[in-house]
This record gives C-alpha cells, structure tokens and sequence, in this order.
C-alpha cells in the first residue's frame, strides 16, 4: 500500500471503516511531527518507569497490573515502529476519528483501566462497605 491510500474490507461499511496506512511521525492524531527522537527518549522512559513501577506493585493490583501491562506493550510498540522506520505505522480508519493502530489503542486502554482502577481505589472504604452490604439502606 502507498501512504495515504485506503482499503475497505467491508464495503457496507465503507463510509465509516477502512484500512488506511499512514506513517506518523509525531504522536497521537499526528500532533508535533517531525520530533522523533523526543519521542524515542520520552517513549524509554515511560517504558523505564511502567517497568519500575510494575515490580513495585502488590501482586494483589491485578487491574492495576493489566492496566500498565497495557500501556507498557503499546509504548514498545511504537517505539520499536519509531526506532525501525523513523515514524509509527497506522491504519486503523472510523473515517470519524483519526486514524490509529493496535498500539496506540492498548495504550489508551491501559491508561482507561488505570483511571478506572485510580477512581474505584479512590472511594472512601466506608462507602464501599456500606454499600455492598446494603447498611444504607436500612439508616
């Protein structure tokens, strides 16, 4: 495939799906191109840190865990696309979004989950026993 050209491997859904490969030099949705080794050393230490991170953390953050696994294979990923070939490859296109790959989407994901999981922990612990054994219901 030449760059910018698309496929559609579900023509009923050709308006909304397509595979586009496009080679992105800057970061998400194609902000700030033209900076790759910026991004090669930010991506080694964000790779740096997960890893860190990820051995400090009680085997009991399973959510936790999945969440900066996640972003830590998304973050190789790219790298490994950014250090080979100077740009990441995408080609995932809803035609209403820009275009992405499995990368950049285990990325967001991981970032999703620990969110998620930062905001559940979060919750005061009175609130969430109250609450699963149905004391507020009866004050």
């Amino acid at each position: 495939m030449q760059v910018d050209q698309s496929i559609f491997p579900l023509p009923p859904l050709s308006g909304v799906f397509a595979i586009t490969y496009t080679a992105n030099s800057g970061i998400a949705f194609g902000l700030f191109k033209e900076s790759g080794t910026f991004f090669i050393f930010l991506a080694v230490i964000v790779i740096a840190v997960i890893l860190y991170s990820l051995r400090r953390l009680p085997a009991d953050q399973r959510l936790v865990r999945v969440a900066l696994g996640l972003a830590l294979g998304g973050a190789m990923g790219n790298l490994i696309d950014r250090v080979r070939l100077g740009y990441v490859i995408d080609f995932i296109d809803f035609r209403f979004c820009p275009v992405f790959n499995i990368a950049d989407l285990a990325i967001v994901s991981g970032v999703t989950l620990l969110a998620v999981s930062m905001w559940w922990t979060g919750r005061p612990a009175a609130k969430l026993s109250e609450s699963s054994t149905g004391k507020q219901l009866l004050s």
